[in-house]
């Protein structure tokens, strides 16, 4: 029973009119929703959150509210798995200003429910189409670099970004190739100051699933790799290597996030911290 629990977190296998409407139904029972699922991504007086980034959008949530005659209840929503590896660095790299970005990421078969056993042909095999990704990929980046207006999330214009969305025979860890031009012209060493120096909402309310650094450098010419640095801050932090520049573009990097924990749960759970700690979940 909705009246039992204090919020719920929503992560159902059913079709987007039926999520929509099964999340709207709980919320209007005053028990506010997190949700793992897509279909209230693009609801414009729904925030979508990575707490690093956004926090501001919450603010949305007070016109959500009204729509739905609600005094408690509300629906907050995390973004797309794939986006983790490369958004973040965006967002930190901001006052030099990306106009255009290329990214293609290198996705686990965990981010679509699966593991090797029940998913065979997966084993020493790429894929080079996952469905609907390429469009999240490239869209909910400027979702959450958006603003809060007149009520609802107006999304960023820029920087433009394209994708390929590719799976890999991998358990766990979502690998971006990125491309970036800038408007203005960084450093190399410019660049990473602001990646790992990049703190925000729950860094400074040490929120419980909150990575202490969120983003790191490495050196190595040959890391990031998943099988020694998906786990990095307990799946909750984003490993960066080969940040060089590029003949076409003005930089080029590689990301590595885990999907199932930063990208999904973990996620999930970091946002509902942060409407806690903000105020909007309360103990019935």
């Amino acid at each position: 029973m909705a009246s039992d629990v204090d919020f719920v977190f929503s992560a159902v296998d059913m079709t987007k009119d039926e999520i929509r409407a099964i999340e709207e139904k709980y919320a209007r029972t005053e028990t506010p929703v997190v949700s793992n699922n897509s279909a209230h991504r693009w609801t414009p007086d729904v925030p979508m959150i990575i707490p690093e980034i956004n926090p501001e959008h919450a603010e949305v949530i007070e016109a959500q509210k009204k729509r739905l005659g609600t005094t408690k209840g509300f629906i907050a929503v995390k973004p797309n798995c794939s986006i983790q590896s490369y958004a973040p660095v965006l967002y930190a790299w901001r006052e030099f200003e990306p106009t255009e970005v290329v990214a293609t990421t290198y996705q686990a078969i965990s981010g679509a429910g699966k593991t090797f056993k029940d998913w065979p042909e997966m084993v020493g095999n790429i894929i080079p189409y996952i469905g609907g990704e390429e469009e999240k990929s490239e869209q909910e980046p400027l979702r959450i670099f958006g603003r809060v207006e007149g009520g609802e999330i107006i999304k960023a214009q820029s920087p433009v970004i394209t994708t390929q969305c590719i799976r890999v025979p991998v358990l766990n860890g979502h690998t971006a190739a990125v491309f970036v031009r800038f408007k203005k012209k960084p450093s190399k060493q410019e660049l990473i100051d602001a990646m790992v120096s990049l703190s925000g909402e729950p860094q400074r309310l040490s929120l419980p699933s909150a990575p202490k650094q969120f983003i790191r450098y490495m050196e190595e010419d040959n890391r990031p790799q998943v099988s020694l640095d998906v786990d990095y801050e307990n799946g909750m932090g984003i490993s960066i290597g080969r940040l060089r520049e590029d003949i076409l573009f003005d930089y080029k990097f590689v990301g590595l996030s885990h999907n199932t924990v930063r990208g999904a749960a973990g996620g999930a759970v970091l946002c509902a911290e942060l409407l806690k700690a903000k105020g909007y979940i309360n103990k019935k």
